[in-house]
């Protein structure tokens, strides 16, 4: 089955504001959205459903065609709720993905749908985790 274990690390640069690693030496800094253009932890978890399903969707259509425009936009809404905790609720991902004319496009534009249908409904880990409420545990050490 092979390792099945995914993990990142994080330091604190300041108040509110971290570096985070992954084992291959790659970083990113996450703030709590202030001033600056770091991503905040909303923003990360936007991007990883819709860059894991792009991924998943790119691989199927590009096999026929190389996408002309290939974009999405990944969007949620942010409830502040007392009682059940904060969460984010009305998650979508809407791809804009365009192909050349010709045979090759059209196969690539017949793919299109079910390549997104099953990225959403079997491989997108992120957005599956998601959808099935993979619990949390939190824990200082």
């Amino acid at each position: 089955m092979g390792d099945s274990l995914r993990q990142v690390g994080f330091e604190r640069l300041a108040n509110s504001s971290y570096r985070v690693t992954n084992d291959r030496g790659g970083s990113i800094t996450v703030g709590s959205g202030g001033e600056d253009t770091d991503f905040t932890p909303v923003e990360l978890l936007l991007a990883a459903i819709g860059t894991c399903s792009a991924i998943d969707v790119d691989v199927v259509v590009s096999r026929r065609a190389e996408p002309t425009e290939f974009s999405a936009v990944v969007r949620g809404d942010k409830i502040r709720d007392a009682e059940q905790g904060n969460r984010m609720e009305n998650l979508a991902v809407e791809f804009t993905i365009r192909f050349p004319e010709g045979e090759d496009g059209d196969k690539a534009r017949e793919a299109l749908p079910r390549a997104v249908k099953m990225s959403h409904d079997r491989l997108c880990t992120v957005s599956r985790t998601v959808e099935l409420g993979t619990p949390v545990t939190s824990e200082a050490v």
